[in-house]
């Protein structure tokens, strides 16, 4: 196994990643791969990135995980999270990829966690060069999702006045009113020690505001006949359930939806053996590491 650090160009910024190569691959062998992305304000080293990262590795996958702009080790504005600018990061990733000795440039895919694998639909939806997307606990309404995650009337009014606060400040002020991570996206008490090590931990108000208006369910049916995977816990205590299971509805064909009982939101970080038994079994009958 080879991990190689390597700068990504993007937007006229340099992002980090890691490319890792499968021990064994013969010289001059193109390999399937993917690209692999991080959660909300998270980065490359979490461990919803390093599990799909090591199965993908064991089943014969070429992956680059890298730092959207902002976050862990790459450029831009530490903490500037804007869902369509990680789109962007994503595309360039894959044109990076694409390059790679050891890679298919057209068979790569994406497979995201939470944030991630709203952004992997997304880019599978509007760039045909994503071969395959994998999204675990993602969404795709991003009003409906603050909706289950701010569910009472009161929680709503805060999250909504928060937004509302935000763009008066930008307006009266000309800088970023920055808001706790909590404050956006609620996590569970007990959940919290899944983030990874050096996540950020505030944020411009405009992040939360690309999330509320991002939607993947409007480009979800573009990805077929490219394959989907939509992964989600079946009782999710950050993302709710509901937002894979109706980007699955909004999908064409072929796409499969597996909901999962005995995990919560970080399922790629807790190696869950039937999770990965089910994406062997995906991978194998729609996008094999070899032809």
């Amino acid at each position: 196994m080879s991990d190689e650090a390597v700068t990504i160009p993007s937007d006229g910024l340099r992002l980090s990643g890691i490319v890792r190569v499968p021990p064994g691959v013969p010289a001059g062998q193109r390999r399937s791969a993917f690209l692999v992305l991080h959660g909300f304000g998270s980065n490359k080293n979490s461990s919803n990135v390093m599990g799909p990262t090591n199965v993908l590795t064991e089943y014969g996958y070429v992956t680059l995980r890298f730092d959207m702009r902002g976050c862990g080790d790459s450029e831009g504005e530490r903490g500037r999270v804007i869902c369509l600018e990680q789109v962007e990061d994503t595309r360039n990733a894959l044109a990076f990829l694409a390059q790679h000795p050891a890679v298919d440039g057209k068979r790569i895919g994406v497979i995201g966690s939470s944030f991630g694998g709203a952004v992997a639909v997304y880019a599978g939806g509007i760039d045909d060069r994503v071969a395959a997307v994998i999204s675990n606990g993602g969404w795709g309404d991003g009003e409906r999702k603050f909706r289950g995650q701010h569910k009472s009337p009161g929680e709503w009014a805060r999250f909504t006045r928060m937004l509302e606060e935000g763009r008066e400040h930008r307006a009266r002020t000309g800088r970023s009113l920055m808001v706790p991570r909590y404050d956006i996206v609620p996590i569970p008490e007990h959940l919290r020690a899944n983030l990874s090590k050096n996540s950020i931990e505030t944020f411009p108000a405009e992040t939360a505001q690309s999330m509320f208006d991002f939607r993947a369910d409007d480009v979800v049916g573009k990805i077929a006949p490219r394959p989907l995977l939509l992964i989600h816990a079946a009782n999710d205590s950050v993302t709710p359930t509901e937002q894979s299971v109706e980007l699955f509805k909004h999908a064409g064909q072929p796409s499969e939806l597996h909901l999962f009982s005995d995990a919560d939101h970080f399922l790629f970080g807790e190696n869950n053996t039937r999770v990965w038994g089910v994406l062997r079994d995906w991978l194998q009958r729609y996008f094999p590491a070899t032809p």
